[in-house]
Formats: C-alpha cells, structure tokens, sequence
C-alpha cells in the first residue's frame, strides 16, 4: 500500500465496503458523540467520515487530534448507520472504521477557523491565506480560476491564435497608470519597468508576421486598488490580430467569452450577441461607460418639459446655460412618498443637495410632490408619456451640466434599479461599448491628453487626420477613435482598438496630446522603427482573468478569486513585502534612499 494514501478523500464510494484503506488529510472537523469520534477527514478532493470508538486501538490517539491536525488513517470503509448518509457528500453512504492513525503534521491554534464561511477580518485572512485557501468557497475558487484559463486557452488555440511569452522587464512607458520600476546593476541610474500591459511587444510580433497571438498575461500596475482592481498585479487574456477590421476582431472574441459564461456560468442565461452601444449613448442612457443592462432602468433627456416651466431652479439652469440638460431616471414600481423620500435622503448622502421627483398615484391627476405641482398636469403628463410611466412609478430628475452630473446620475439609475429589485441577478448580460473619443480635455494639466488608448486608429481617414489643427479642441475632442470595451453586468471586462500602424499618424496623434517626437523616440523608439518597415493593419482586445472569475463565482471583490492577493494599500501581508533590502543591495544597485520625514 503506498505510503500516504489508497484513495482520495472523495473517491470512497458504497462499491469500497468493506476494503481496507488508507487516507491521509486533515481534520475538518472532530465530534464526540457519547465517547464516539466522528472525524471529517479532508483533502483537495473532499472530505470522508472516519470513526473511533473505545474498541479501537487508534481511539486514545484519536481523542488528542484537534482541527487542521494533518493525519494518516488505516481502516476498513464500512456502510453508515441507516439515517446518518449524508446526501451533500459524493462520499456521504460510506465511513472509514479507524484502526490506526499517525499524525503527519500537528496544528497550532487556529488564528480563523476552516471549517464553515464566517466572515473574518482581512488582514488576518491575507496574512494567514494559506489557511484561508483550505476553505471550501475559497478553494473552489481558485480551482475555477484555474478550469477558465484551461478554457480560455483551449478556445484561443481552437480560433487559430499562437500562445506567445513576451518580456516582463522592459522600458518605461509615459502612458496609463504608474510603472513599476526596477533598477539596473549594470547600467547605474537606469531603469526597467515591469509591463502594465504587453501591448507594444503584441504589436509587434504582428510586425513581424505571426499574425494571430494570444497569451495569459501578467500585468503591473502601481494603482490604487478597488473591489474590482487588484493592487501591483492582475492577469489577462492578452490577444492581437493582423489583417483586421473592429468587427473581426468582435467575430474572434464573443465566442470565446460567451463560450466560457456558458460553460462555467451554472446554467444561468449568457447574452448571445453582443450588443453595440455607444460611448455617448452609454452615458446618456445608463451614466455609465460600463453600463449594467441587468437594470432595465433607462435615463431620458426631457429638458422640453422644463424649458420655461413654473419650476423656476430647473428653468433657470436650462436657460442660462447652452450645455445644461435635464435627465430622467424612471422608477418603476417606485409611485410612493417613502420611497422618493428614501432617494432623495440618499442623493443628500452623496454630496447632492437633492433629487427632484415625481410619483403616480391612484386618483391624482397629474402626479404627485412639489416638483409636480410646479410644472403643472399637462408636462407631467408629457414626461410620463415620454418615460412610458404609469400608476405606481416615479421618477427622479438632475439637471445641469451633463458632464458634471452624469457620475451621480448613473449612480442615481443603480439605486434604484437595487432598491426596486428591478435587477436580474441570474444571468450574464454582456455588450460591447464603441466610438470612444480620442482625446479628452485634461483640466489639471489644462491640455489635450489622450482618452482611451494612445496606440489607437482614429475613425477618420489618414489625410483628414494627418490636417487636422493641432489648436482646434472643439473639432479634436469630437473626433472617435477605433476603441472598444466589452462590459458585463457592469464590469468592465476589456478594452481594445484597432491600432495605430502608420508612423505619421503615430507622430501627429502623440504631438496633440503634447509629446514631442523626441519623447515619442525615447519611450516608443522600437515601436515607431518597426512602423515604417511595413506595419500591417492590426488590432486585439485583453479581457481580465481575474474579473471574469470574480463573475462566474458570485463574488464582488477580486481578492476572493486570486491565490495570494495584496491588500489595500499594496501589501502582502503574508510574505511582508514590500519590505527594506540591505545596504548592500543598494550599494550595489547605485541607489541612495531619500525617504520622507516621518
């Protein structure tokens, strides 16, 4: 018999009774009942019940087991008593009668408990991960993790895409968040980045003729981490393609993440074709460029029926200002006082000094609430009307300037469709958001920065971009570029564009958004060399790993499906870094620490 083990943790089934085996794992859980021991015995691949009673030589051992305990157990796989099966477990017909033990690895005092789903406090959850990872949600997690990159990259292999590696030290990068920076030994005072992406090296290799590439990616950031961001690091399905239009590249990549929320989502319903939304559209209707279409909340523009109203706040601000509007979020199911109240109450928790409502109810022409009674019976009909609302809804207005106000409203348009349970929480609901702008207006530096992605194609024609004023912001802030995202149940799950490849139009684009070509030579020499030795038309998308598991396990931070994840403030608590090095490794790095003072 081998050393450790004749079966799994999960493989006994009522076709063993009566075999003698041998199981090694740990104690999930002990019970006495009446001077009989029940153990859990656990391991990666389930959990058997073992017993101990006076009669067995193994039971003066088995009284000093205590959870975590890593043990070996010989015995003989025997029937449970008749109404103890336990229909949960694959192994629940089925016991091992213990008849000799020996303690492989004995456990100190648990700092969390194993065994159940507790909530517990974060910091000791990451300092002690790998005992966080032995529990059952976490565990399957990560085994999931694992099942969708197989799957991801079977699917990418079966469209005709070439797994690549390409460099984790490489060069700085003026674009996106902040690198993080490595120092060089041989060369003093020169530095690596760690990639935030691979995104010069996959156009590259599209320079260089291989045409369809695709790799599980590590990405580095040094960002600020969110729910749905992962500090330092996150991975992603990085791909590329030559010879492509947008939609060839939307044609290659729906299958493959429709593919996997079908196969991993649980039978729940998984959109079939990826709807096309528009960026400005995106804003107008949900607030949001990541739009949840779960929510079949959908904001409005009825400024008409405020224009000279008697409700004097919104009139103004639509007369007085070119730009102003005012926006709509219906509710409905929402016509009651407590509800609007509710809203308003949190509108105020938001830094907001309101939020305006109408409701419907039964025998009040014309609706109900002050903001009604202004505007008078026949605009509150014409907004009701437009809205499609009726007896028992309501709806909430904003006004001002649109781009000021569209955060709070698409925040507005979530709360309601949650406090209404208007949500569909079961099933996946996925589009693709397009026609980003270009270039955006950068208030702190009060210049034209880029938008999206600075490797991107404009939508326009070569010529017509290559004359357009550099000092023409109105016209440059207007102008779209060949980008995309895809965006489920409000996640936003990947950007990309067809790309830049032409090395004048590279020149121009970087020049408006105030970076000179010597800069353009210095950070993205390699790339502008390659563009004009024959660059095909390509493009590519990078989905993140991280978030489509976080989607597929229900859960709402990526920390729960990452193995060894960093807490907020980029720490890893488990294995202390970052951390102080040495004196000599600094002198050998020609570094000199100038810290700030404490």
């Amino acid at each position: 018999m081998h050393r450790y083990r004749s079966h799994t943790c999960g493989a006994l089934r009522e076709g063993d009774i009566g075999n003698n085996v041998r199981l090694s794992g740990w104690c999930h859980r002990i019970r006495d009942h009446g001077g009989v021991l029940f153990i859990d015995l656990r391991d990666h691949y389930g959990i058997t019940q073992v017993v101990a009673d006076p009669d067995s030589k193994a039971f003066k051992l088995a009284e000093t087991l205590r959870a975590e305990w890593v043990v070996r157990i010989d015995g003989k796989v025997r029937r449970r008593p008749e109404g103890t099966n336990n229909d949960d477990l694959p192994t629940g017909q089925v016991e091992v009668y213990i008849d000799e033990i020996e303690v492989l690895g004995p456990a100190a005092e648990l700092p969390l408990p194993v065994f159940g789903d507790q909530e517990y406090p974060e910091d000791i959850r990451l300092k002690y991960r790998f005992l966080d990872l032995r529990r059952d949600r976490l565990h399957q997690n990560i085994m999931l993790r694992g099942q969708v990159i197989d799957s991801l990259r079977r699917r990418m292999k079966e469209g005709g895409f070439f797994e690549f590696q390409t460099p984790i030290l490489t060069a700085s990068s003026p674009e996106g968040a902040r690198d993080f920076l490595v120092p060089s030994r041989l060369h003093p005072g020169k530095f690596y980045a760690l990639p935030q992406a691979p995104q010069q090296f996959k156009q590259l290799l599209m320079i260089a003729g291989f045409d369809r590439y695709f790799q599980i990616a590590p990405c580095f950031r040094d960002e600020d981490a969110r729910a749905d961001r992962s500090p330092g690091e996150f991975y992603q399905l990085d791909l590329e393609m030559s010879f492509v239009t947008q939609q060839d590249v939307f044609d290659a990549v729906e299958p493959v993440i429709r593919g996997v929320f079908e196969e991993f989502g649980k039978g729940r319903p998984v959109t079939q074709r990826f709807p096309l939304i528009p960026y400005a559209e995106a804003l107008s209707k949900y607030g949001s460029d990541k739009p949840d279409l779960r929510n079949p909340v959908i904001m409005q523009d009825v400024s008409d029926a405020f224009r000279g109203s008697g409700f004097k706040i919104f009139a103004n601000i639509l007369a007085n200002d070119a730009k102003a509007a005012v926006w709509a979020i219906p509710a409905p199911g929402g016509g009651n006082r407590a509800f609007c109240d509710r809203m308003n109450s949190w509108a105020q928790g938001e830094g907001q000094p309101g939020l305006g409502y109408i409701f419907w109810r039964e025998g009040e022409e014309g609706g109900a609430g002050p903001l009604a009674k202004n505007i008078g019976p026949e605009r509150t009909k014409q907004i009701a009307d437009q809205l499609g609302l009726k007896v028992g809804d309501a709806v909430f207005f904003v006004a001002g300037q649109p781009g000021k106000f569209v955060k709070f409203a698409g925040a507005a348009r979530t709360r309601v469709g949650e406090e209404l349970n208007l949500i569909d929480k079961e099933k996946f609901e996925l589009c693709w958001i397009v026609d980003f702008p270009m270039y955006e207006w950068s208030e702190e530096e009060k210049k034209i920065d880029f938008s999206h992605n600075p490797f991107s194609m404009p939508n326009i024609g070569v010529e017509e971009f290559l004359a357009l004023d550099p000092n023409d912001h109105d016209k440059l802030l207007a102008l779209k570029a060949i980008q995309y995202d895809i965006v489920c149940n409000g996640i936003e799950l990947s950007s990309g564009a067809i790309r830049n490849h032409r090395p004048e139009v590279m020149k121009k684009a970087f020049a408006i958004a105030g970076y000179g070509e010597d800069v353009l030579e210095a950070k993205f020499g390699g790339m502008l060399r390659a563009l004009t030795y024959g660059a095909p038309p390509h493009g590519g998308i990078a989905p993140g790993v991280d978030r489509i598991v976080m989607l597929l396990a229900g859960e709402e931070n990526l920390r729960e499906v990452v193995v060894f994840p960093m807490n907020q403030r980029a720490e890893d608590l488990l294995m202390g870094a970052p951390s102080e090095v040495t004196v000599k490794q600094l002198r050998e790095l020609h570094i000199s620490l100038n810290l700030p003072k404490k």
